[in-house]
């Protein structure tokens, strides 16, 4: 069985940013760019983080409801 990689890269100044990730690290690697974001070592900013972040959602795959709750009754459904 193959898993799809996905790949999100930034260049910065001298520095290169690359996260390889799953969908199942998906969290995993939001909570990295906030890790990057704090380093002051870092060029990478709270900025980047958000943006690439934002990428990261935009890309997940469309999730199937967590519960299937029935649909709130209409008034005129009551008489």
């Amino acid at each position: 069985m193959s898993q799809d990689i996905n790949v999100l890269a930034m260049v910065k100044g001298n520095e290169r940013y690359v996260f390889l990730f799953d969908d199942e690290s998906r969290a995993e690697t939001l909570r990295l760019l906030g890790r990057y974001a704090s380093n002051p070592e870092l060029s990478f900013t709270w900025q980047d983080a958000a943006v690439l972040s934002q990428r990261i959602r935009q890309e997940a795959p469309v999730s199937d409801k967590r519960f299937d709750l029935p649909l709130p009754l209409d008034q005129d459904d009551l008489l």
